[in-house]
Parts: C-alpha cells; structure tokens; sequence
C-alpha cells in the first residue's frame, strides 16, 4: 500500500498543475513536478516525484531550472530508505525537512458516523479548505488560497464543518482508482481539542466506502498519527521530503 500513498502524492501534483493558474506539468522518465508559479514560497506545493533514482538525476537540471525560473523552493518526495536518491539530493543541495509517515486502512469495515457539535458538510468549497489551510498551518501570505480552489475535484469530496457560520475544520477526499486520499485537513485554531478532523474523517471514510472505495492512505505529521490511527489506519513507512531552499 505505501505504492499507493506515493500514486495518491503524484496525482495530488496533477491536480494542483491543471488547476492553478500559470502553473507547469514536467514529466519525465517516471519524475512528475508541480511547478505552480503564483506560491513560489511553498515547497509542499512545488514538489517532485519520481519512479527511479536514475530518472530523477536525468531529469534534475530540467526541473531544477524550472523551479529556478520562478524563484520557489521546492521539495523531492522520497521513500524512505532510497539511499540513491538521498545522495543525489544531497549532493544538488536539497536539506532533509521532515519524514513524514505514509498511512493505510481498509474500507471493507469503515467507523461509525459520529455526532459533531458543530455544522457540516460533504459539499463544501475549495475557498474555505484554502483560507483553513492557511490558517491553520501560518499562513499570512495566502498560499493555499491562491492556489487550492482552482484545482478540479470531479473525483473527490471536500468536507467542511462551521460554528457560527465560520468554517473551522476541512479536509479533501481524493478518489482515485479504487483508493480514496486524504489531503488538506486542517482545523482552525480555536477549535482544536474537540475531535473534529478525526470525527470529519469518519463520515468521510464511510461515504468513501458506500462510493465503493477500498482503501484509504494518507500522510501524517508525528502530531496526526494518533488521530489516524484511532479510525484504523495503520503505519507504511515514512517518506522523505527533501527540500531546495531558496537563497535568503
């Protein structure tokens, strides 16, 4: 299943490419990078994958420029353990972020659904998953909401819940084949500490399985893993996000 977290990384670039205004596709020999020119300071935005260490090196100098070119920094997803691959990002100047952990569950038996003390639905806005993104994670220069709600969801479902007519809590279920990702969760400040992502979560799993999803994946922060792992979701190994910082 940690194939799949890495397919579901790279049809998330594609998504973000086609939708975002003035944005680039590079594909080459198994590398695909998202060049998204309107967030050149978001490297999770402008990131990279690859099939091959060899296919990486080929095309490096193509992508590298590219990046260049919009002056962003930039990020090379990596399994874990791909020592060529880590040579060579190290050696071109990338610096090892963060590891992030690579999550899997089945959807033959999905949780029950929840009772939230707030409002929400499974038909909400790009906007508001972009402005709570940006939010949660400090984002003042409105990264996400340049970027996000352009993108297409013809295959998944955005979930959005709200206390007093505010949007406080997002996340995106992204289809694809038969697995369902999840991406953007986020929860506004003020309510943190009340369950509401991993209650999201639940309704979202058992909608994916009544759309006859099989599987669900996901990636998670040391922070998230808990919540994850409470709705079944189980560790496949970490990813390596080595990033290409910008020069001050």
């Amino acid at each position: 299943m940690l194939d799949t977290v890495y397919e579901s990384l790279t049809h998330s670039l594609r998504l973000l490419s086609r939708g975002s205004h003035a944005a680039r596709l590079i594909e080459r020999k198994g590398v695909v990078a998202a060049v998204i020119a309107v967030s050149p300071e978001r490297s999770v935005l402008n990131s990279v994958t690859y099939g091959h260490a060899d296919g990486l090196g080929d095309g490096y100098d193509e992508i590298a420029a590219a990046y260049e070119s919009i002056g962003a920094q930039w990020t090379v997803w990596a399994r874990h353990g791909d020592a060529d691959a880590a040579t060579l990002l190290a050696e071109r100047g990338h610096v090892l972020d963060a590891e992030p952990e690579a999550m899997g569950r089945s959807l033959a038996n999905p949780p029950e659904r929840p009772e939230l003390d707030v409002e929400w639905t499974d038909r909400g806005s790009l906007h508001d998953l972009a402005e709570l993104n940006d939010l949660a994670y400090g984002y003042g220069d409105g990264s996400f909401a340049k970027t996000l709600p352009g993108i297409s969801v013809d295959d998944g479902v955005v979930y959005v819940a709200r206390a007093g007519g505010d949007p406080v809590g997002c996340l995106l279920m992204s289809d694809h084949g038969s697995n369902s990702d999840v991406e953007w969760v986020a929860v506004a400040p003020e309510a943190r500490g009340r369950g509401l992502s991993g209650k999201l979560l639940a309704h979202a799993l058992a909608d994916a399985a009544e759309r006859g999803l099989e599987t669900s994946t996901l990636v998670s922060t040391r922070l998230g893993r808990p919540v994850y792992e409470r709705l079944g979701y189980q560790a496949l190994g970490s990813l390596q996000m080595w990033e290409r910082r910008r020069a001050p």
